[in-house]
Formats: structure tokens, sequence, C-alpha cells
């Protein structure tokens, strides 16, 4: 699979307004505000794993998101927050947004647990054909969620898929073992792909994530390749 390495998350975190006790979570640096309407955003400084970017926003009363996009984390806030709210709420929602990866991380496992992953998929949705002789996850595919060598049965997949949805690992695994009966992307390819039940939302998930990187990188809207894996 094709474009840039995706940060972004389709599952922000929510949450209402009760008292949070100070101190809650990572410091995270925050910048000066910068002028602005609705959402008005206020990126703040660091190296990338610390990078947050505060949007305030009229139209919210009681709720905060926090989600990660191309390399920082955005905190969407009501505007009426003071100062002191602003820092407690981006403290909380980055801590948990670090909490609910590192625990998506742990339960996609290591390369054994992938392999037993890839086997059960097949099993289910592809009649046990698709065999591979190695599944296992590599953290040199930046433009690549997944990838597959027919001829030594190897599937290799991009760790920064660990941070995503199960249901889009598995969409990039069975891609990846559809190409061990399919090499190309004909009819019959997608035909076995169709068959996990959730291909559609997985690859519409990926080509959102291509689509904001790609444009957070370029300044402007861009459209995604129109094949995301390999």
């Amino acid at each position: 699979m094709h474009g840039p390495p995706p940060d972004a998350s389709a599952h922000p975190e929510s949450s209402g307004v009760p008292p949070v006790p100070p101190g809650a979570g990572r410091a995270v640096p925050m910048a000066r505000r910068r002028a602005g309407g609705d959402d008005a955003a206020q990126p703040g400084s660091g190296d990338a794993e610390s990078l947050v970017e505060v949007r305030r926003s009229t139209r919210r009363r009681r709720t905060v998101t926090a989600y990660r996009e191309s390399g920082r984390t955005v905190v969407l806030i009501p505007a009426a927050f003071s100062p002191a709210e602003e820092r407690r709420w981006v403290e909380q929602m980055v801590a948990k947004l670090q909490t609910r990866e590192e625990r998506r991380r742990r339960s996609m496992g290591g390369d054994d647990e992938l392999m037993v992953r890839a086997r059960a998929l097949s099993a289910a949705h592809l009649d046990g054909l698709a065999e591979p002789a190695s599944v296992r996850w590599v953290d040199n595919q930046q433009r690549r969620w997944g990838s597959c060598t027919p001829a030594d049965r190897s599937i290799r997949l991009s760790s920064r898929l660990r941070s995503m949805p199960e249901y889009v690992v598995d969409y990039v695994l069975v891609h990846e073992l559809v190409h061990l009966l399919e090499p190309g992307h004909d009819e019959r390819f997608w035909a076995l792909v169709a068959r996990y039940p959730r291909a559609e939302r997985a690859r519409g998930f990926l080509e959102g994530v291509e689509l904001a990187n790609t444009a957070g990188a370029a300044g402007a809207a861009a459209e995604p390749d129109a094949d995301l894996v390999d």
C-alpha cells in the first residue's frame, strides 16, 4: 500500500467536562494562540511525538476530542475553556491516546501472533488455500501498508498498522494472503478480497488516512492512489 506514514486516528477520544485532577497524563508543550474563528489552531512545539495542535470551537459546549493527524496530536476543545482547562484537558487526552495506542500494539502481538491471525483469516475467508510461510511486522515500509512475495510465500505488514483498528489490520492481511493465490490485481483477486466482510470499510479508512497525510504534506488536497497495498 502506498502513502506517507499515518498517525491520524479515525477513532477520536471524546469526553464530557467533569473536573480532571491537575497533572493527569504527560505534560505537552503548548504554544501561542493563533487568531481565527471556529477551530482556530494553536500548534505546539517540540518533536513530532509531542507536537500538539489545539483547536477551539464556539460550536463545542461540553466535549473534548483528540486524535492523531499527520505526525501530531489534534485536540478539539470548547472556545470557552480557560488556559488552565486547556492545559489540563490536553494532558489528559494525550495520555488517553497513548494508553489506547499502546493497548492496540499489545493486542496485535508479535510475528508469531500475526502468523496465527493470518492462518485464521485464510481459513475463515479463503478456504484455507492461502498458506504463508512467514508473516512479520517490519519498520521499513513507509510507502506501503503491506507487501507479499509469492515466490517464497512471505508477507510483511508495516508496523504503522499497529495503532489502527484490528479490522484494518485484518483487511491488509487478507489482501496480502490473496496475493499468494493471485499475484496481480485482476477481477478474481478483488473478488477474493471481498470475501472479507469489512474490506470496503477498511479500504475507506486507509484511503482517508492516505488523503489526510498527503494533503497535510503537500498543503493541498490530493487523490490517494487507487491501490493501497502491494
